[in-house]
């Protein structure tokens, strides 16, 4: 039998895409599990918001032996942006890094986002999407300011679940 890579492609084209699409509804599966547990009088942002600075929190402790400080700042700011990107790509996001003006901040943007797709599905608001987004970004940073001495913070400044057509983030040094 031949191999037939166009077709093995697109299999694992669509293994990715499934994949990626449980990803996210494992994760608002788990929300409504959580918010059973917690009763009748828990805030579902409060849980939800909760979750996402874990979620945050992890993602910095895994980038910190990725970034590499002896480059130079600017090397390992487009690194912690870059890394941040390819979590959203790894969801399924469509994501692009751009040069800030100054050289210690970056623009991170979401032209594609799964994440408020899911949220709809399971009756979740649009702006608890939004709010979880920009707690799992600005968990990310603590741990890694306190690695490398440092102080960037990370501000949205457009949101897709806002109606704004892209996601905008703006990581910067403070």
């Amino acid at each position: 039998m031949a191999f037939d890579a166009e077709k093995e492609i697109t299999k694992l084209w669509g293994n990715l895409r499934s994949a990626q699409a449980e990803i996210g509804r494992t994760y608002f599966r788990w929300r409504q599990a959580a918010l059973a547990l917690a009763g009748p009088d828990a805030n579902p942002l409060d849980v939800s918001l909760k979750a996402a600075e874990v979620i945050g929190k992890e993602l910095g402790k895994q980038s910190i032996p990725r970034l590499n400080w002896l480059k130079g700042e600017e090397v390992w700011l487009r690194s912690l942006a870059g890394g941040i990107a390819a979590q959203w790509i790894m969801q399924g996001a469509v994501v692009k890094v751009e040069k800030g003006e100054k050289p210690t901040e970056a623009f991170i943007k979401w032209e594609r986002c799964p994440w408020p797709t899911f949220a709809k599905e399971y009756g979740v608001t649009m702006e608890e999407d939004a709010l979880c987004c920009d707690r799992i970004l600005q968990s990310i940073l603590p741990d890694v300011n306190v690695f490398f001495n440092v102080n960037y913070k990370i501000e949205t400044l457009k949101a897709i679940p806002r109606g704004q057509g892209v996601c905008l983030r703006r990581l910067f040094k403070a």
